[in-house]
């Protein structure tokens, strides 16, 4: 199972951008799936997450109301469109897939899309 994260760049602050996620060797209809990133010198740290019948989303407080994840379970992929983008929100992006919606360590990890935000 493969996961490619595509959409990073460069952007201003109050800006938006969308990430997509596109998986292959399976299908995901069955797995939740979800966003982390990681900024410069920080851990990586919880994003967003979307049950696999889309039913549920969950955020983390630093981008709840400002990013919005869905899936597209007919075309394999995940996205997550991001709005009102601030310097912090700096990272690379990860897309990752699990079995359980507490998106494991040992779960599918993708190699991660870098978003810049310019103050």
């Amino acid at each position: 199972v493969q996961l490619q994260a595509s959409g990073g760049g460069l952007v201003q602050a109050g800006g938006s951008l969308g990430l997509s996620c596109v998986v292959s060797g399976r299908t995901i209809d069955r797995l939740a799936m979800g966003w982390f990133r990681q900024a410069p010198g920080k851990e990586r740290e919880f994003v967003a997450a979307i049950s696999w019948g889309s039913s549920s989303t969950y955020y983390s407080d630093s981008v709840k109301g400002r990013f919005t994840i869905s899936r597209d379970n007919s075309k394999n992929t995940m996205s997550l469109q991001m709005t009102d983008l601030k310097p912090e929100d700096t990272a690379v992006y990860y897309c990752t897939a699990d079995d359980t919606i507490a998106l494991r360590e040992e779960g599918y990890w993708g190699p991660g899309t870098l978003v810049t935000v310019s103050s």
